[in-house]
């Protein structure tokens, strides 16, 4: 492993970087992590990463943030590759290191591929290293079926573990795709600094990426993580609900017990609160822009439904309908046109589902407020929040978009409180917030 600058101020930057990306790193993590390097030292690199990621992660879900800030502070290799092949070659000799299942081989191909296929700028290379154009160009998705006949060359007969050998040969190829996009952040960190590219380039852990914005595997990822969240909450809750029971001292109810002891409060009373769970309807746009957002939200909810007396889920496009049993398939959302309409759609929770809103209940209605420029029925919100206990509307886009286009967010804003929720971060420190003590 090559590391250029003093490995202290290295380690320190890594750690300062860490902590730009949401890693509670402290005092006492960045000693244990000096520790680590005196004790394992530079030579080998993936033993180094485990110390590190050991003495510095304490919460889940950093992984993938840590090993691209790693990769970032700690690269492979300086500098350009030695020797430059033509695009032919590099797929000639990466489907044989596919195929073989070769490492150092692969790693090799990455930089060379980013060396070859992704500068740009003019003169290229100035502009910086592009691990999406070298992807583009090598293509090495398409080499999956070639890879595979080769391994099947000589058999007759399909065997059944054709399967699994396709999957992984996707692995590898997913694998060397993610080599790429580290190649290429090294080089660009040698241009612009590591620094601004470890601030800039590297990917947000799960819970702080934005909903909007996340892919398929994102969105995959942020509900794995629903229930250790759930669980979470659930024993912070716990923690505040003991802290609770003890309650506060009742100054009246010591006076007079103390008159027993000569007026000296012995033994103090306290004021006990009981606790109480209230009632949730969650309000949900289901509509595509804001559906990954919706989606989780629906989950944790239903996940920390035993931390409510009762939780009931509506779903709406355009039309209103109950989905507290989950299933959304069958549930009718959408009217005449497919298009979001929250004046329609709070007009007809109001016509239908009144009923479900108490002097208990805390409504939750989620969604981006943007309503195709048709009525906001601001007095159909006005009704529910005049019945309900509280009203918030969480708002996945920032406040400064607010205003914008079709955006209704700023009528609705006037009415009940709306607080942006861009993240599972977000949305997990409101959830444990709106939950009782």
């Amino acid at each position: 492993m090559t590391v250029t600058g003093g490995v202290p101020e290295r380690l320190t930057s890594f750690v300062h970087a860490l902590r730009g990306h949401g890693v509670r790193v402290g005092p006492g993590e960045t000693l244990d992590a000096g520790a680590v390097v005196a004790v394992l030292g530079l030579e080998h690199r993936e033993r180094l990463r485990a110390g590190l990621a050991s003495a510095l992660l304490r919460g889940e879900g950093q992984r993938a943030v840590f090993d691209a800030t790693f990769d970032l502070y700690f690269p492979l290799r300086v500098g350009a590759p030695q020797g430059e092949s033509s695009v032919a070659e590099l797929r000639e000799r990466l489907a044989e290191a596919l195929a073989a299942n070769d490492r150092a081989a692969l790693a090799g191909l990455a930089a060379e591929a980013v060396q070859a296929l992704g500068q740009f700028g003019n003169p290229p290379g100035s502009g910086g290293w592009s691990a999406a154009q070298t992807l583009d160009r090598l293509r090495p998705q398409t080499l999956l079926a070639r890879v595979l006949a080769g391994q099947r060359q000589g058999r007759s007969v399909p065997e059944f573990t054709d399967r699994l050998e396709a999957e992984e040969i996707r692995r590898r190829i997913g694998a060397f795709r993610a080599q790429v996009g580290t190649e290429a952040r090294r080089r660009a960190a040698e241009l612009s600094g590591t620094d601004e590219i470890a601030r800039r380039a590297v990917a947000p852990s799960v819970d702080r990426t934005d909903f909007l914005f996340a892919n398929q595997a994102q969105l995959a990822e942020l509900r794995r993580t629903v229930q250790p969240l759930a669980r979470k909450l659930a024993t912070r809750l716990a923690a505040r609900r003991r802290r609770a029971a003890r309650g506060q001292i009742d100054l009246r109810r010591t006076l007079r017990r103390s008159l027993s002891t000569g007026g000296v409060p012995l033994r103090p009373a306290y004021r006990r609160r009981r606790p109480q769970r209230p009632e949730l309807v969650l309000l949900c746009d289901v509509s595509s822009s804001v559906a990954g957002f919706t989606d989780f939200t629906m989950l944790l909810v239903q996940a920390l439904r035993d931390q409510f007396s009762k939780v009931r889920v509506f779903a709406f496009v355009n039309r209103t309908d109950e989905v507290t049993d989950g299933d959304l398939a069958r549930a009718t959302v959408t009217g005449h046109h497919p298009y979001s309409d929250y004046g329609t759609a709070l007009g007809e929770f109001t016509e239908r589902y009144l009923e479900a809103v108490t002097p208990r209940t805390a409504v939750l209605i989620l969604g981006d407020a943007r309503n195709n420029r048709r009525d906001p029925n601001l007095p159909a919100l006005k009704l529910i929040a005049d019945r309900a206990r509280r009203v918030y509307w969480l708002n996945p886009e920032p406040p400064a978009l607010w205003s914008t286009g079709d955006s209704a967010a700023a009528e609705y804003a006037g009415v009940v409180t709306m607080r942006p929720c861009r993240n599972a971060r977000q949305l997990g420190q409101f959830i444990e917030r709106l939950l009782p003590t």
